[in-house]
């Protein structure tokens, strides 16, 4: 009986050491990429900008977590695929089961994922910040909050505060803006 557990652990042990090395390959891959993205992002900003500024802080920490973000899930997505064969799991009906699931996923959620998109466009190419006096669709008002699905936005005069999907915004009119060289 000594024997049998000895060859079971021989066994697991190669797989073992397997999954303990994509698991620190892992988060190496994910604690450099930290870097390298929050690097990248710095890089960018500091091209578009004259000087270092609270708000230019402000958005290369909001840039730099959705990038450092996106980034993690798919390191530990791959890592988790990487697994799973060494522990006698097969993936392949499993990778054409999120296939299925995500082309279906994406039709339905369509413009949840556009208002993702127009988010991540909103935010890189600096169309308007916190604060900011715009027109939207219309709607005139300050930004008081924006994320990647919405932006808020409150008209004062009509005492309206407006949720408006960053997917349907097609023209902004920044009139912040309208002192600053183009």
């Amino acid at each position: 009986m000594l024997w049998q557990e000895e060859i079971n652990i021989a066994q697991w042990g190669a797989p073992f050491l397997k999954i303990l090395v994509i698991l620190v390959a892992a988060l190496v891959i994910a604690k450099i990429g930290k870097g390298f993205i929050t690097k990248i992002v710095k890089t960018f900003i500091q091209k578009g900008i004259k000087k270092e500024t609270k708000i230019s802080k402000e958005r290369m920490a909001t840039l730099t977590g959705v990038f450092n973000s996106f980034f993690n899930w798919i390191v530990w997505i791959i890592a988790i695929l990487t697994i799973l064969p060494e522990l006698g799991i097969n993936i392949a009906p499993l990778l054409a089961s999120i296939g299925v699931a995500g082309l279906a996923l994406s039709i339905g959620a369509r413009s949840l994922i556009q208002d993702y998109l127009s988010g991540i466009c909103i935010l890189l190419e600096d169309q308007y910040r916190i604060g900011e006096k715009i027109e939207i669709e219309g709607k005139i008002g300050e930004v008081k909050d924006l994320n990647l699905r919405r932006t808020l936005l409150l008209d004062p005069k009509e005492k309206k505060l407006y949720f408006i999907p960053n997917g349907i915004i097609k023209t902004v009119a920044n009139f912040s803006r309208l002192s600053e060289k183009l």
